[in-house]
């Protein structure tokens, strides 16, 4: 045997490493799962919505999704990309709006809804991933701003009725607002006497005089529950943004459990908020998030002319939240402040 003859261990064939790009730790969701446990998540809500409000909140949540759904599918057609309809994304963010839309609007609103949720929210930005902003509340505010008369007077029972009785409702027909949330700002203004504490029941376990998603705090905990215990959110971002608002309208002088379970606070906190998006990816920027949030929605609704700030709070903190990924940065694994590493080598 020649003496430069490979011996049988280095004739055997190398292992070669396969690199590929990242991640290359991969979970075992996936967005259609994961949009489906939120979807499953609102199912209670949805349901008791619909016992409550009756067809009218049926009709609010068909043609929100319809819309979201349509205008999802046309735009990846036109754009000739890949039509990701299947991953329930569009269904969510159309049964989102619809939970935060009152329930007697014309159809063509909620229809409008979700298009312009799809369109303005998240397709103009690239799609899912790439929007900067809840493209839910992006449909409600364009509502909002453009048809406030419908969007301030279509619910299930006048909500001034919930506080003052009709000949009272006369005296003051200029205030229109959403929900008894509005009495406590005219408490503010010294207008009107409210008892806080006799709407907790009503808002806890069937509210008629909301969004159609605002009828239970109870079932919105029950799913916010649901999300947590599938760690599909991060707890900081609810428990922050309702504890500010707790704290702070207990401040000014209001009744914080009251300003928890009034208007869209819940809602908003629990599957608004957390939107995985448009939402920081640090805790502690989830923190500064939810803080924000809260923060701006007291500001607006004790010291603005809007019934609720929930809607424009979270907006406006999506739009901060590039700025404070930016500056709220975890520290790599290892790494020592500048400042330590020269006194060490000092």
């Amino acid at each position: 045997m020649p003496d430069n003859a490979d011996t049988p261990a280095e004739q055997e064939p190398r292992q070669l490493f396969h690199i590929g790009v990242s991640p290359h730790i991969r979970d075992a969701d996936t967005t259609s799962s994961i949009m489906g446990w939120v979807i499953a998540a609102l199912l209670p809500l949805t349901a008791y919505s619909i016992y409550i409000c009756g067809l009218s909140a049926v009709t609010t949540i068909f043609y929100s999704i319809a819309g979201a759904v349509a205008t999802e599918y046309i735009i990846q057609r036109i754009r000739k990309v890949h039509v990701t309809v299947g991953d329930l994304s569009a269904v969510l963010t159309g049964l989102l709006l619809a939970l935060t839309l009152p329930p007697r609007l014309p159809f063509w609103m909620p229809l409008i809804g979700g298009a312009v949720a799809i369109a303005m929210g998240k397709q103009v930005f690239g799609g899912l991933g790439h929007n900067i902003f809840n493209p839910a509340l992006v449909g409600r505010a364009v509502l909002f701003v453009s048809w406030s008369k419908y969007m301030t007077t279509s619910y299930l029972v006048d909500p001034r009725a919930a506080v003052v009785n009709t000949s009272t409702i006369k005296a003051i027909d200029a205030v229109t607002k959403a929900t008894p949330l509005f009495a406590e700002g005219q408490v503010r203004k010294g207008l009107l006497v409210l008892d806080a504490s006799r709407y907790y029941r009503p808002l806890l376990f069937g509210n008629p005089w909301g969004c159609v998603g605002e009828v239970s705090a109870l079932l919105i905990l029950l799913g916010l529950a649901i999300l947590l215990y599938k760690r599909l959110v991060d707890w900081r971002i609810p428990v922050c943004y309702v504890g500010t608002v707790m704290v702070l309208s207990r401040i000014i002088g209001a009744d914080p459990i009251f300003a928890a379970l009034a208007g869209g606070l819940l809602l908003g906190a629990c599957f608004m908020a957390t939107d995985y998006v448009t939402n920081p990816m640090t805790a502690w920027g989830k923190v500064i998030f939810a803080v924000g949030c809260g923060i701006v929605t007291v500001v607006l609704r004790f010291y603005s002319s809007l019934p609720e700030g929930v809607m424009f709070a979270i907006l406006l903190m999506n739009g901060v939240t590039p700025l404070i990924d930016r500056y709220v940065k975890p520290r790599p694994y290892g790494a020592i402040k500048a400042t330590a590493r020269v006194a060490e080598e000092s």
